[in-house]
């Protein structure tokens, strides 16, 4: 077994036994996700208004409803689970496309300085300084809803913050002296920042994207709620929920199953990254 593979393993054989088991409800959500089309009791935009808002348990001739029925008779469990299979696709996907430009952008400042390094950090003190939810929401509302959209305005929106973070490490590794002998070696610009910047700046970054997974979970249930997010008849948690407020005295599951899956999902992401943040962070370690 390599090194790098007994220090993962070794990180995971020290890590709390609440850690070990948010880990393993991500990876449960995670694979109720993939595995949606195969897994899923029916199809979820089927509706049957004949068994409409029924509770969990109700059984017809054809199927059994564990979770109970929504406004139109669809299956709720059904529904949850390729709403799974959407918040995490949209978190995976946004996430990325923040990190990527966030840490480009990072990057780029810190090696270049002079105007380029003052041109995008005061862009990205500018946008810090607008509510990200503000933001989404008024660019949702211009550009139109959309799967694609969301995934865009949601990535654009947040990639400051790794910005900064990029800025600052990238500062700090390109003062180290095998960074000045790759230079003097003759070695190019992206060469030294993808092969020796980047790969010793990723720790920082990593804890960044872990909190921020789900933080985007939570704006696309927020999006998706307020009718800016996932639309109809795709199932999303937000969606399921707005619906269901409508129903709560006399249907109350239709927004509570979903609202505990993002609470539990949320919850096991952070976490996750509070631990992730503590291992990877040598400051953290010292106090």
């Amino acid at each position: 077994m390599s090194a790098a593979m007994q220090g993962r393993t070794g990180l995971w054989r020290r890590a709390p036994v609440t850690v070990i088991v948010v880990a393993l409800i991500l990876a449960a959500i995670a694979v109720v996700a993939l595995l949606a089309p195969w897994i899923s009791p029916a199809d979820p935009a089927r509706q049957t208004l004949i068994a409409r808002l029924r509770p969990p348990g109700h059984t017809t001739s054809t199927m059994t409803y564990w979770l109970g029925t929504d406004e139109l008779g669809r299956d709720l469990l059904s529904r949850i689970v390729w709403g799974a299979r959407a918040s995490l696709l949209v978190a995976l996907l946004s996430v990325t496309v923040s990190l990527t430009v966030g840490t480009l952008l990072g990057m780029l400042a810190a090696w270049k300085r002079g105007w380029v390094e003052i041109a995008i950090m005061r862009f990205v003190d500018i946008m810090l300084s607008i509510p990200a939810i503000l933001l989404a929401v008024l660019t949702v509302a211009v550009l139109g809803p959309g799967f694609g959209k969301l995934i865009l305005v949601l990535g654009l929106t947040r990639w400051p913050r790794y910005t900064r973070v990029a800025y600052a490490q990238t500062l700090q590794v390109a003062s180290l002296p095998y960074i000045k002998a790759a230079e003097l070696g003759g070695a190019g610009t992206l060469r030294i920042l993808f092969r020796h910047v980047l790969p010793n700046i990723a720790g920082p970054l990593t804890v960044v994207a872990t909190a921020e997974f789900g933080l985007m979970i939570l704006f696309e249930a927020g999006l998706s709620f307020l009718g800016l997010g996932i639309q109809p008849p795709q199932p999303s948690w937000g969606s399921i929920m707005s619906a269901g407020r409508q129903y709560v005295e006399r249907a109350w599951w239709i927004t509570l199953f979903p609202g505990a899956c993002l609470f539990l999902l949320v919850l096991s992401v952070n976490v996750l990254g509070d631990w992730l943040r503590d291992r990877l962070d040598p400051r953290s370690r010292t106090r």
